[in-house]
């Protein structure tokens, strides 16, 4: 006789439940580690970064997708943090912004040690784990931050800074980004510059993760050919689901599987449904469909929580990803396959680009970049005028006289 048709509500509750218990079991010892959230300048913008305003306390932030009850509700272990400063910065005030959003993520630690471990190598954070804190990594989100110099680049590396996204939505002087691809903006580099494969250089003997999200799609295959450790895409989805230009087509995600890079994918409904809605569901779609592509080990989550107006039914906020690990055990995902998205892929990534940093053997980059590359409105040139290899060629030289001797001759 048929179960009465009463019981099949019951029953689905109850399959859910062992789902998301299954969930919370494994996240117990392998917490999530998300690849991008951009809390920092929610406080920035809402604070001007002052912690010890009573509306700033991270235990009662309200308005944000972000705080520690979530944190701590959601299962998150590892939290690279972003210090984003807009493209708007770009030949201004990028770097010392760029110090300040830095600094906040340091204080952060500094004022709740209790919950935030600030780390900055991948056994940082699995000593995170351990203690039961989140480990705490800085991102810089986009190149204009380093402000096209190896020694800024070098410098924020010291400060704590564990992976640059190249590009956000602007281009820099030496890469192209993801808007190149729309047609809204002209390519500069063809991908990469001379200079900026020299930046890519420089983070591989660092130990700097490389992050493409936010770059053009030659700028992708450009760095998966040239970067000599893995890579990943701290916060982007599949391009064959949602066909947004931010999001990873399919030849890009057959390097990531040849290179062993990871793609973390965002819950931005823009970019999860190309629409103004979505459900989480739809985000594991995305996964499902990179782990089918670029293989289980490519896969990680980069939520972009508090960088984005609209997130997924189910997604609201950080609190939420054991629901979301919770569909993945539904789809059949294994165990071993759900921690490796979880933390298990981030970890080996991280190690890679450690090991790579390890054995490179290689000096410094020193050649900068030149000087007829960069904005100069707000520049001074020391160095270029007295370093014989820097001058101006005689060609760039008369082109930018040329300007000079025309007003000239109207005079």
């Amino acid at each position: 006789m048929c179960p009465s048709w009463w019981l099949w509500p019951l029953v689905a509750v109850c399959a859910a439940d062992v789902y998301r218990e299954e969930a919370e079991r494994i996240m117990q010892d392998t917490p999530v580690i998300d690849g991008h959230n951009d809390l920092p300048w929610q406080l920035l913008k809402k604070f001007n970064n002052r912690l010890q305003d009573e509306a700033a306390n991270l235990t009662t932030l309200a308005d944000t997708h972000t705080n520690i009850p979530k944190l701590r509700a959601g299962l998150v272990g590892g939290q690279f943090w972003s210090a984003y400063v807009p493209c708007d910065t770009q030949n201004k005030d990028a770097v010392r912004r760029t110090l300040e959003q830095m600094d906040v993520i340091h204080r952060m630690c500094e004022m709740y040690p209790e919950t935030f471990l600030c780390v900055t190598s991948s056994a940082g954070i699995r000593q995170a784990f351990q203690e039961g804190r989140v480990a705490s990594l800085i991102g810089v989100e986009g190149g204009h931050s380093i402000d096209s110099s190896l020694g800024v680049l070098r410098a924020l590396y010291h400060l704590g800074m564990r992976y640059l996204t190249l590009t956000h939505s602007c281009n820099t002087p030496w890469a192209d980004n993801w808007l190149v691809d729309t047609g809204s903006d002209e390519a500069q580099s063809q991908g990469l510059s001379e200079f900026g494969q020299r930046v890519l250089r420089e983070m591989n003997r660092l130990g700097v993760m490389v992050d493409l999200a936010h770059v053009s799609v030659a700028t992708m295959k450009a760095a998966l050919q040239l970067s000599t450790a893995p890579v990943i895409f701290s916060h982007s989805s599949a391009y064959s689901l949602c066909a947004h230009r931010r999001n990873v087509p399919d030849d890009v995600l057959l390097l990531v599987n040849e290179t062993g890079s990871l793609v973390m994918v965002n819950f931005y409904n823009d970019y999860v449904s190309c629409s103004r809605v979505a459900n989480l569901s739809q985000v594991a779609d995305h996964l499902d469909y990179i782990k089918k592509v670029a293989g289980a080990g490519a896969v990680g989550f980069g939520g972009d929580f508090d960088g984005v107006t609209r997130l997924p039914t189910g997604l609201e906020d950080v609190s939420k990803y054991p629901d979301l690990i919770a569909e993945l055990l539904r789809r059949n995902w294994t165990e071993a396959e759900v921690r490796g998205a979880l933390a298990e892929n981030l970890l080996r990534v991280f190690e890679a680009v450690e090991q790579v940093s390890n054995n490179t053997q290689a000096a410094a980059e020193e050649e900068p970049i030149a000087l007829e590359q960069l904005g100069t409105s707000c520049r001074t040139q020391y160095g270029y005028s007295d370093a014989p290899t820097l001058r101006r060629q005689p060609g760039a030289l008369l082109a930018s006289l040329a300007p000079l001797v025309f007003s000239l001759r109207l005079l």
